[in-house]
């Protein structure tokens, strides 16, 4: 009996660490116009589930795990025609509509992540069925030509991608 109870503790204080941490962290980076551009996110697995088809229409979502999605600019971009200034953003997604995702970029104070900010408006996301699934979380920036750029968000078979540029 003595025995079983020494093992569950030891077992339970090698788990609680790991447990601790919760979701592993991804870094995505890119170098645009000379100047970095760093989004920091939870990578959350799917195990099973398909977390986006629970995303409800109308609802902003986390886009990661534990700590929120960020993106740090030291470089003036633009979505399209929606200008994000140089700074720290907290980033989530809204589900539109069964076919349809937004971008939204909170301008946020880098020491005060959790305190809300000023919104920039929303980005529309391109919608895309992958060919095969990704079982984490994967938050891409792709470097494209001439000061161009994609932000790709990938989980199960679905992505998610919005061009920028630097200005």
């Amino acid at each position: 009996m003595m025995q079983r109870a020494v093992l569950a503790v030891l077992t339970f204080s090698l788990a609680a660490p790991a447990l601790a941490h919760g979701a592993p962290r991804g870094e995505a980076k890119l170098t645009l116009a000379g100047k970095p551009v760093v989004i920091d996110y939870g990578r959350p697995s799917l195990g099973g589930r398909d977390m986006l088809a629970k995303a409800e229409v109308g609802k902003s979502w986390r886009l990661g795990a534990d700590a929120p999605t960020t993106l740090t600019t030291e470089a003036d971009l633009a979505f399209g025609a929606t200008p994000v200034p140089k700074g720290y953003y907290v980033l989530t997604a809204t589900r539109v509509s069964d076919d349809k995702w937004t971008l939204n970029l909170d301008r946020r104070d880098p020491k005060e992540p959790r305190v809300p900010g000023t919104k920039t408006p929303d980005v529309p996301l391109t919608l895309a069925t992958l060919p095969e699934g990704v079982e984490e979380l994967t938050i891409e920036l792709v470097a494209l030509d001439k000061g161009q750029a994609r932000l790709d968000i990938k989980w199960g078979t679905t992505s998610l991608a919005a061009s920028f540029s630097a200005k």
